[in-house]
């Protein structure tokens, strides 16, 4: 079994970005970070994969925080998730994310949009 939690916002806060998502929705206590990210191209979302004791927690970053994901990776901000009252660091998210987004490139298997949205916020810069 999964269970799916959306980022609502992000704050760049000193070397980090803190991922907001809703208290009730979680207890960042009781889950882990496990380093490992998918593609939601249906849904325009990054997912990182955490864990619990009974099953996998997909952590959803939609589109509305790619800026702050982007800048993440080029300023080597370390990633860390909030509740309110709880914080956990997402192990590996900036390594395994710039992995994703050079597979993306031009990867029309993603899917037109998700190419599309990928390369003008993450790859501008660079060509």
């Amino acid at each position: 079994m999964q269970k799916k939690i959306e980022v609502t916002s992000a704050i760049i806060n000193e070397n980090r970005v803190e991922f907001q998502v809703g208290e009730a929705q979680i207890e960042l206590t009781k889950i882990k970070a496990t380093g490992q990210m998918l593609v939601d191209s249906d849904a325009l979302s990054f997912i990182y994969i955490a864990e619990n004791d009974s099953e996998y927690v997909y952590l959803s970053f939609p589109i509305t925080v790619w800026k702050e994901l982007q800048e993440m990776i080029e300023k080597n901000y370390i990633p860390v998730l909030v509740d309110g009252k709880d914080k956990l660091t997402l192990e590996n998210m900036t390594e395994e994310l710039t992995y994703l987004i050079g597979n993306i490139e031009g990867n029309a298997n993603y899917g037109d949009e998700m190419v599309e949205k990928v390369e003008n916020i993450f790859l501008k810069q660079s060509s």
